[in-house]
């Protein structure tokens, strides 16, 4: 088991080497971890994951408006079927909520038809349009004048740095060598009967076979190997989280009806309990541009009052910024040079996450027409991950309880405070002690409550509000966190 980050490379030779690190190349480490042969995963960055993997939607995708005949529609079909079964045996939190792709005006609501027989023509059959009333029913926050809405109920939410980690921990636990800071800054090309040789920032490395999974960065690797099929954009997706306090506001994942730059700016909850909002689409040419902008996030606030005016009026938790690598192609660009031993692996849009593990065995079998041998397969070691999802059992609720809130608690869906959960309107949630409350005299409660020491809770507090206990507070002020939950707030919340 070997992770590098600095110093010279081990000597001797690859039988496969894989550039990039990303949630892609780490599923193809992983499936090449399978057969007894030295497999190296690299990557410029000082972590797994560091790239697009880690700022994007985190959406477990049916690949309903892929184009059908596709790659990309074959491998997200298959891709979301391994990934759910994976994410089950691994810990990764997802959570199926279903989308709703919703028409607010007449040209979008003309389009759905479209968009329903496009999901038929991708062997997915349960997309169906529904009528303004029930569109309202489902999501009662929604803004004024949506016509309609694409049922699609199969789509998930997903932890997408879990799943990175996931599989390069499986991959190094099985044999893979994981070298990071290790860029690749020259080639010499191979073929049937000599190695590729790599020069990196950390010395030379020689390799039978070579992979290019390097996202933002595989155009320039193809360039070193002597191809100049494609050229990656740089496509900047900018997203704002809203606090947990928002969860209350949607149920389903909102789509707009996508455009020729990607599929729109979402609304959509994150298995953390947050509230996403976006992602713009700006093509770039700075492929280390991950800066937000006040003409984005203005952008985001504009089309996120039209979908769900309430939210605007929630606590930002963060804002962030992508970068996809968009090609000129409507489709993945994976292509194999078996005479070169090489298989290129780009333009691996934003349904990557859910074709992760589907992408990684056609390479293996690209890799094999190749002339890799692949007999011998073996099952990696199963991985069981950490929890990082708010409607999965957190060990630190069974490490702190939370403290008790005065009065009944309002209904609202799981969201994460200190120790215990946080709600607010929009479905069942734990209950709050009734009666006269002291919070400087009470201990911590047996139980999962709400926290009322974030900044939104202290804001909103009142001891008058209806429903809940006098205070010798003094009105409008939210009573302090008493010292045993200031004094582990670091550590937990």
């Amino acid at each position: 088991m070997t992770v590098t980050t600095r110093g010279p490379l081990p000597a001797g030779e690859y039988d496969v080497t894989v550039v990039g690190a990303g949630v892609v190349g780490a599923a193809i480490a992983r499936e090449l971890a399978r057969l007894p042969l030295r497999i190296a995963l690299i990557d410029a960055s000082d972590d797994v994951g560091d790239g697009t993997s880690k700022a994007n939607t985190a959406i477990l995708h049916t690949g309903f408006d892929a184009v059908p005949g596709s790659l990309e529609s074959r491998l997200v079909r298959e891709g979301r079927r391994l990934l759910a079964a994976y994410a089950a045996d691994s810990g990764i939190p997802v959570e199926p909520l279903g989308a709703l792709l919703v028409a607010w005006d007449e040209e979008q609501y003309a389009a759905l038809p479209g968009l329903a027989d496009k999901a038929l023509a991708n062997g997915y059959r349960s997309a169906r349009i529904v009528a303004p009333a029930e569109v309202r029913a489902r999501e009662p926050h929604l803004g004024p004048g949506a016509l309609g809405a694409l049922d699609v109920p199969g789509e998930s939410i997903i932890c997408p740095w879990t799943t990175t980690l996931a599989y390069a921990t499986q991959a190094v636990r099985a044999g893979v060598d994981l070298h990071l800071n290790c860029r690749v800054e020259a080639a010499a090309p191979g073929d049937r009967r000599t190695p590729h040789e790599l020069a990196t920032g950390r010395g030379r490395l020689r390799t039978r076979h070579l992979v290019n999974a390097a996202g933002l960065h595989a155009d320039g690797i193809d360039r070193l190997l002597g191809h100049e099929d494609f050229t990656v954009t740089p496509r900047r997706g900018q997203l704002i989280v809203f606090d947990e306090l928002a969860r209350g506001l949607v149920r389903h994942i909102l789509l707009p009806v996508p455009g020729p730059l990607g599929k729109g700016v979402l609304v959509s909850p994150t298995v953390y309990g947050n509230v996403l909002l976006g992602p713009t689409a700006e093509d770039l040419d700075d492929k280390a541009a991950t800066g937000s902008t006040a003409e984005g996030i203005a952008l985001l606030r504009e089309k996120g009052r039209r979908v769900l005016p309430a939210l605007l009026e929630e606590e930002v938790t963060a804002v962030y910024a992508g970068l996809r690598a968009a090609t000129e192609h409507d489709d993945y660009v994976i292509r194999a040079r078996p005479a070169q031993r090489y298989v290129t692996v780009a333009g691996i849009r934003s349904t990557g996450l859910t074709a992760s593990m589907a992408i990684a065995a056609h390479v293996v079998e690209l890799l094999a027409d190749g002339g890799l041998p692949v007999t011998g397969a073996r099952e990696v070691e199963p991985v069981r991950m950490p929890n990082l999802g708010e409607a999965f059992p957190r060990p630190y609720r069974d490490a702190f309880p939370g403290p008790p809130l005065p009065g009944p608690s309002p209904p609202g869906p799981p969201g994460r405070g200190c120790g215990g959960r946080r709600t607010r309107g929009g479905g069942p949630g734990p209950r709050r002690p009734r009666g006269p409350w002291s919070v400087r005299a009470s201990p911590p409660p047996a139980g999962p409550v709400r926290c009322p020491w974030t900044p939104r809770a202290r804001r909103d507090w009142s001891p008058s509000a209806p429903g809940r206990s006098s205070s010798p507070q003094a009105p409008g002020n939210a009573p302090a966190a008493p010292d045993w939950c200031r004094a582990r707030a670091r550590r937990v919340c």
